[in-house]
């Protein structure tokens, strides 16, 4: 039986369809998201055991991160462009089962080459899910909810992060690091599957111009750049990202090295106490995301001053936590609020981004911000503090990396002075229902 499409227009402020379909949709892509980063991060509470086995340095540890990143960046506009044009669903569906087999693979590695390579083919499958998942949830929520349901969306980012840290220093105590792979990699299998019972929305003709600029990569290279260039808050939104997600990542890839290393905790120690880390990321990307929605009501610039401030915020903790006090319970407590707060822009600034693209591509528009996000935030972290760490110690590493969150301070202000001008540009289109059990989504004129 079919469910009746909800209509939506400038004006309303509605689920687009039932609300047990929306909470559904939801419940589905955070599962998937929590898999995604599961197997994403299992990796980090392995570093002492590859590091060991195969005499790794820290460079090389951190590109078994970073790959992930790249590989995201690269193919994640093109994947978005196939999920606008053709089906979300359905595309998150495929994404799923590649990463999910390709963690499974990661078992079997017998070098450092083939645990990368292996490592790549999870970045490949995980292309495109966060903005095609996050474009999913914004069109199909009330907008009044947007910003706390991405917050709440990738705060399984975290979520997934602390199970794959703890996780896999569990595992790897008892079994060998290479079993954890196996564990982390099957249920998103099955996850898959069953995210093809989600409802999608109905595919948005484009105008005659944006038609023409997904024709070719040469096109649509072109139509992004042009965006960016005109759209100001879509520009600078894309640069402030990742540099706060540069602190994010390091943090996340390298605590579990830092409590083994100067705190002298046994790996799957270490583990634990930096799962707390990210848990407390992950309960502070939620909040904050609720803060700001509901401080930016009806001021969409006071969204970008927040952001802003929660990014200086950021500077100031990890700074005092690794460069003023000694290794302690002081310094992990410190630490442990720098994990709550400098999670604070992964959901607003993905609403930003919504707010300010044609509802047509939506997908493509998270891409976009998906391949800053990786290739400028998540690859760059992991990585550039294990060279830091080479060269200074890694807590010095830790100490200099949170600098960036000034960069991305910088950025969110510079976004703010076009915010609303940019929101007013595609306020006019409207978004429907794909009716329930559609073999492919229907579109809809813009």
């Amino acid at each position: 039986m079919h469910m009746p499409s909800h209509d939506t227009d400038p004006g309303s402020d509605d689920y687009l369809v039932s609300r047990p379909h929306a909470w559904f949709a939801f419940a589905m892509t955070f599962a998937l998201m929590l898999f995604d980063y599961i197997d994403r991060q299992v990796i980090v509470s392995l570093f002492p055991y590859l590091k060991a086995e195969w005499l790794l340095s820290d460079k090389q540890l951190g590109g078994l991160v970073s790959i992930i990143s790249v590989v995201v960046a690269v193919g994640s506009i093109p994947v978005a462009l196939v999920a606008d044009r053709l089906s979300r669903v359905k595309s998150i569906v495929a994404m799923a089962l590649v990463w999910s087999a390709a963690t499974t693979s990661c078992m079997f590695a017998g070098s450092y080459a083939q645990l990368f390579t292996a490592r790549a083919v999870v970045g490949a499958g995980e292309t495109g899910y966060g903005s095609v998942g996050a474009a999913l949830i914004a069109s199909i929520f009330p907008r009044r909810l947007r910003s706390a349901l991405l917050g709440a969306f990738f705060a399984a980012a975290s979520l997934g992060s602390v199970l794959g840290v703890v996780l896999g220093g569990v595992i790897a105590a008892r079994f060998g690091w290479k079993a954890a792979f196996g564990v982390v990699g099957i249920p998103g299998l099955l996850l898959a599957l069953l995210y093809l019972l989600v409802r999608d929305y109905k595919t948005v003709e484009l105008t005659p111009k944006l038609n023409q600029a997904t024709q070719s990569a040469s096109k649509l290279a072109a139509h992004i750049t042009g965006t960016l260039l005109r759209t100001r808050t879509l520009l600078w939104a894309c640069l402030g990202a990742p540099m706060q997600l540069i602190v994010v990542a390091a943090i996340w890839s390298w605590l579990p090295s830092f409590l083994n290393r100067y705190h002298g905790e046994a790996p799957d120690v270490a583990a634990k106490h930096a799962a707390l880390v990210v848990l407390c990321g992950a309960v502070g990307s939620v909040f904050w995301g609720a803060v700001v929605e509901r401080a930016a009501a009806g001021r969409p610039k006071v969204r970008l001053q927040i952001m802003a401030a929660l990014c200086v915020l950021t500077l100031i903790i990890f700074a005092t936590a690794f460069g003023a006090l000694p290794q302690g319970t002081q310094q992990f407590k410190l630490i442990l609020l720098g994990g709550f707060v400098m999670s604070c822009t992964v959901g607003p600034v993905t609403a930003v981004v919504f707010d300010v693209v044609h509802p047509g591509l939506r997908s493509t528009g998270g891409a976009v911000l998906s391949l800053f996000q990786n290739l400028l935030g998540l690859a760059v972290g992991p990585f550039i503090a294990g060279v830091m760490s080479d060269w200074w110690g890694l807590n010095t590493a830790l100490t200099v990396i949170p600098c960036f969150s000034v960069l991305a301070a910088v950025c969110f202000l510079m976004a703010m002075r076009n915010y609303e001008s940019d929101i007013n540009e595609v306020a006019h289109v409207k978004l429907q229902a794909a009716p329930a059990g559609a073999p492919a989504p229907e579109r809809v004129p813009a």
